[in-house]
């Protein structure tokens, strides 16, 4: 019996990055719930005021349903880039909540990241019967918004003491190694935001980005024990990488 071809394969790994990006809304706002009960007790606040929260959940539960089902996923992508937008912006000038700075590079890099994906959800890139032509502009900033993310990891390996540790931890070789990787999402991050060779650094990226969500990210003790980041905010933040790598896979099998 003949195994599966690669153009079988490629669809198949395209449509579990669309799969994960599209159900990350539901991650997001289940972690978010769990984040403020677990701050409930310690009677801090959340990220943003009570009555625009419930509406931004409402929103995004709203968009990730629709783009589950297929249901005019494109517009329902680019909602969902907007709403991400909206809500990063509002929890940063909010200032409810303080962050070290090294944890806000974190976030909203990743969130950042994450509304690059759904804007390459939004050009067309991952679907199996493309009825439009792909929005090359739409995908492209998508790409940029990822090598941002990319250039943020970097600044974090080497201005974060925390970022720089957790990955020493896990990774041989010490400084050297982390300065080769350094390296390698420097010249990722080149390649997203030039549009050269963008399929094989997606590629290189999917490959890498698991290894930082098992190794780094799930170092769960590390970062709440040490780095005294919320249990749930870390949850949070895997997600957001999960997500991430959603759009990665989509760029690299249709981008």
């Amino acid at each position: 019996m003949a195994g599966p071809s690669r153009k079988q394969m490629l669809r198949f790994l395209s449509q579990l990055g669309a799969f994960i990006l599209t159900r990350f809304g539901f991650w997001n706002c289940f972690s978010m719930l769990m984040l403020f009960a677990e701050r409930a007790d310690s009677k801090r606040k959340p990220d943003i005021l009570i009555p625009y929260l419930y509406v931004d959940m409402a929103v995004a539960v709203l968009c990730s349903s629709f783009m589950s089902f297929g249901v005019k996923r494109r517009w329902f992508a680019l909602c969902a880039a907007v709403q991400l937008a909206v809500s990063t912006y509002a929890s940063y000038v909010g200032e409810q909540v303080h962050y070290g700075d090294w944890l806000k590079v974190r976030m909203y890099s990743r969130a950042l990241a994450i509304i690059g994906g759904f804007l390459v959800l939004s050009s067309g890139a991952g679907e199996i019967y493309r009825q439009k032509a792909r929005s090359r502009s739409l995908q492209s900033t998508g790409q940029i918004f990822l090598g941002i993310y990319l250039i943020c990891v970097v600044y974090s390996l080497q201005h974060s003491k925390e970022d720089r540790q957790a990955y020493l931890n896990h990774i041989a070789g010490g400084e050297i190694t982390l300065m080769l990787m350094e390296v390698l999402f420097g010249v990722l991050a080149l390649a997203f935001l030039s549009g050269c060779y963008v399929r094989l650094a997606a590629q290189i990226l999917a490959t890498v980005l698991p290894l930082v969500v098992l190794l780094i990210d799930g170092n769960i003790s590390y970062w709440h024990n040490n780095c005294k980041v919320e249990f749930w905010n870390q949850m949070k933040l895997i997600g957001h990488n999960v997500g991430i790598f959603g759009a990665v896979l989509i760029l690299a099998t249709d981008g």
